[in-house]
């Protein structure tokens, strides 16, 4: 038997290739609500900063910290809490995170200060850290057969799109109603039902036990990740890569991480089993989705400046123009398992990377004015082809890694989702910075330091030309608004190539979907004849 075992739900029927029995599509309804609501916390605060900042009256840096306090920790204890859940088990990790994700809303809600509100972020982050590995690990060992499990990943990754859309839909029509709190007092209800429902429904299933956990390697893993991700996030946000708080989180976080990976290879029994890496299916599926965040995830930014900043369209208007492309993005990932099987991975990621190529090139027509055809075209393309990479890529990922391994892997997946998101707004944005500053350097008869301020975003270049006034002011104001339409064409053909660079990486994933059984061994989760099927799945009641 593999090193996985799970119990089975208290109702379940289990039979030849049902992981929990009839029960898993129950389930799938349980873990994709749980994904809804990191997916919906991850972006409902960003409409209430402005009700936030008049109430609680946090200073700059503090104002920062509430917006990525969140995912910054989430971010850095992926990897913990995904190999803790393969060690003490899946279920009680994801219960601990709704339990914790509820009072930390509470907290957030109620919140009298900026410093309590960050502390409070700080804990749903740690929340959703438990959460999200967990729903995919026990999504992998729940849907053992692989064409059902795309199915269950298609639905999962459909919720996940929805979830990023709603949230400020949601928060907006929360603050037009109710105080700033109201957009986390939402997480409390949905956590009183999840609670008891996941503990009578959902199965526990744990890897392998052999050996200590590395609570060393897995301390050193989340501080690394941290660095990182916060060198990352100041990048993006605009901080000079040799400012010294940048240089000291990239530098030690890097250490730290190599440390770690060089402490799993020297282990008997690692936290993290690096040989999945060696897998050419595992590694190249893993910077497929580093490459498809870095190539898109700034653009959602530069994309939501431009309808509102250049087109003028108000943050309704705005969102209602994006919601072609998370409408795209949901039917991609209900398509998924058929396109999948159809085509296989290697033809599904290598087309998504191409089709989201060709709708990027697409927004390059993006002008001075609305072009509402091409918009549509330009979304649909990008939300489809983004779905289709994402889902490929997610899906090859888990059935390359051994059900033992299957916190560990989700892990690496959600942690190279979030890497990927920072270094593209960073690499991005810097783009975006260094085509739109120069058209601003010789504005006539606008002075060299209301020039200078003006280059560092299109928000302030309007600042500083309603200062100003008259004809220099009306100058400035229109060169702004060419110089970044000028950023957003660079932006958006750089985008294009590292998504071809991504299309040409995807040719090493396998041309046909094998839903056979995986060819490992032993505790990693490797059929043996007394487990043909190479599920490992065993009921507690059994045992």
């Amino acid at each position: 038997m593999s090193g996985t075992s799970t119990a089975a739900a208290p109702f379940g029927r289990r039979g030849p290739g049902t992981g929990v029995g009839a029960n898993r599509w129950l389930v799938l309804v349980v873990l994709c609500v749980s994904l809804l609501l990191v997916a919906v916390d991850a972006t409902v605060l960003h409409v209430a900063v402005p009700a936030v900042t008049e109430d609680l009256r946090p200073g700059a840096i503090e104002l920062l910290w509430i917006v990525d306090i969140y995912p910054l920790v989430c971010a850095s204890l992926l990897i913990l809490f995904g190999t803790l859940g393969d060690r003490v088990g899946r279920r009680r990790v994801l219960l601990l995170g709704y339990a914790l994700f509820g009072v930390a809303s509470a907290v957030a809600a109620l919140a009298d200060n900026a410093q309590v509100l960050i502390a409070a972020r700080a804990l749903l982050g740690v929340g959703g850290a438990m959460i999200m590995p967990a729903t995919l690990s026990i999504l992998r060992q729940v849907f053992p057969d692989r064409r059902e499990r795309a199915v269950a990943i298609g639905i999962w990754s459909a919720v996940a799109a929805v979830g990023a859309a709603v949230g400020p839909l949601l928060g907006g029509f929360l603050l037009e109603h109710f105080w700033w709190g109201s957009v986390f007092l939402i997480n409390i209800p949905l956590m009183l039902v999840s609670l008891p429902i996941g503990r009578w429904l959902l199965p526990e299933s744990t890897g392998g036990k052999d050996g200590p956990w590395d609570v060393v390697g897995a301390l050193m893993a989340a501080a690394g990740l941290f660095g990182v991700v916060l060198g990352v996030k100041r990048l993006g946000g605009g901080e000079s890569p040799l400012g010294a708080t940048t240089l000291v989180a990239l530098a030690v976080g890097g250490a730290l991480l190599v440390g770690f990976v060089r402490r799993q290879r020297r282990r008997t029994h690692p936290l993290v089993d690096l040989s999945m890496f060696g897998r050419p299916a595992f590694s190249t599926s893993v910077g497929c989705i580093v490459l498809a965040m870095l190539a898109l995830v700034g653009l959602e930014l530069i994309a939501a400046q431009y309808l509102q900043l250049v087109l003028g369209l108000s943050p309704l208007e705005t969102g209602l123009r994006l919601l072609p492309l998370t409408v795209a993005a949901m039917a991609a990932g209900l398509a998924g398992s058929q396109l999948l099987h159809r085509f296989g991975p290697r033809v599904m990621v290598c087309s998504g990377f191409a089709l989201t190529a060709i709708a990027v090139v697409v927004l390059t027509g993006m002008g001075d004015h609305a072009n509402d055809a091409l918009l549509l075209t330009g979304f649909v393309l990008l939300g489809f082809g983004l779905e289709t990479t994402l889902f490929g890529a997610y899906e090859s990922m888990l059935s390359e890694a051994p059900p033992s391994q299957a916190g560990g892997a989700a892990a690496i997946g959600e942690t190279s989702y979030q890497l990927g998101a920072g270094i593209g707004i960073a690499l991005l944005g810097s783009v975006m910075n260094a085509a739109y500053a120069p058209g601003l350097s010789s504005v006539r008869g606008v002075p060299a330091a209301d020039s200078a301020a003006a280059s560092h975003s299109l928000g302030e270049a309007y600042d500083v030309a309603e200062r100003l006034g008259g004809g220099p002011g009306a100058a400035l104001r229109d060169a702004a608004r060419d110089s970044f339409v000028h950023g957003l064409h660079v932006t958006l053909l750089v985008s294009a190539g590292l998504l071809l660079l991504g299309a040409l990486a995807a040719l090493r994933l396998p041309r046909v979907m094998e839903c056979g059984a995986p060819a490992v061994r032993g505790d990693a989760g490797v059929p043996s004849p007394r487990d043909p099927a190479g599920v490992g799945v065993t009921s507690s009641v059994d045992a």
